[in-house]
């Protein structure tokens, strides 16, 4: 079972309480936000704690990625910007794809937790220095994927340093992915993700593990990811495309139901990073 430090399980406590204001929810949403210093944590940990939380990261991001390499965050006053980074990558494939959907996961985020989520996406390439400021990167295409060898580098540092990292297959994805992750981490394949780990559970519950949104070829849907120590920094969606259900609905012919699963499941993904960094 993978553990969380004392503040993040904190973290967990709030954001993974239910708003009670949100829409289509679990029964957890007509329930009060507990205040830290009373309320446990009851979800998969169960780990109590006593430690005061004021926002999600105790250090910026910023902080702790850039550290010692002469990075500054392009926020002055060095906060992290709370919100999802689409990562603009080279090869030929479309990085872009599926524009609704991080404007609607993010606003799922912002209505459904307690998250200070900015509701807009960010753009980046692994060289911008903008990159230290995101703490969860997104990438999605249909097409090749490719990193130079200084992006590699940058990759690898910015997972080593708490960034979290989700592939979503949009159909075509794969083979250049699995090339390009073998390259960040030779000796650390891609594995499946248990079905017991704190991503399938966090807010919402997925015992079968990433839900199947959109069908291609038949194929189940599979969760794979990559640990640093006990911490899942990369996770790869495949054969599922929760970037599809995240789109407004009726971009595809999918129904509402599965678009509701995957703005959950991104819930869970997206407080899952941000809570489960390693302190410094």
């Amino acid at each position: 079972m993978v553990k969380l430090s004392a503040l993040a399980a904190a973290a967990v406590a709030i954001a993974g309480w239910i708003n009670p204001d949100a829409g289509p929810a679990d029964p957890r949403a007509h329930r009060t936000i507990p205040s830290v210093p009373d309320a446990p944590f009851a979800g998969p940990f169960a780990v109590p704690f006593a430690v005061p939380f004021a926002v999600p990261f105790a250090v910026p991001l910023a902080a702790t990625l850039g550290a010692g390499h002469g990075v500054e965050s392009a926020d002055p006053s060095g906060a992290t910007r709370l919100t999802i980074a689409r990562l603009q990558y080279d090869g030929g494939g479309d990085w872009y794809a599926n524009p609704s959907s991080l404007p609607n996961l993010l606003a799922a985020i912002a209505e459904r937790t307690t998250l200070k989520v900015e509701r807009t996406e960010a753009r980046t390439t692994l060289m911008d220095d903008r990159l230290w400021d995101y703490p969860f990167l997104h990438v999605t295409g249909h097409g090749n994927i490719h990193f130079s060898d200084a992006e590699i580098v940058r990759l690898r540092e910015y997972l080593a340093r708490g960034g979290f990292l989700h592939v979503d297959d949009n159909y075509g994805l794969d083979e250049s992915f699995r090339r390009e992750i073998a390259r960040v981490y030779p000796d650390r394949p891609l594995v499946d993700v248990p079905l017991s780990h704190p991503i399938y559970h966090l807010v919402y519950d997925f015992p079968k593990g990433v839900p199947k949104i959109h069908e291609h070829d038949g194929k189940p849907a599979r969760g794979f990811g990559i640990f640093l120590g006990n911490r899942l920094a990369v996770y790869y969606t495949f054969s599922s495309d929760l970037g599809n259900g995240w789109e407004d609905v009726g971009t595809y012919a999918d129904p509402p139901a599965l678009h509701e699963a995957a703005l959950r499941m991104g819930v869970n993904l997206f407080v899952y990073a941000v809570t489960s960094r390693p302190s410094v």
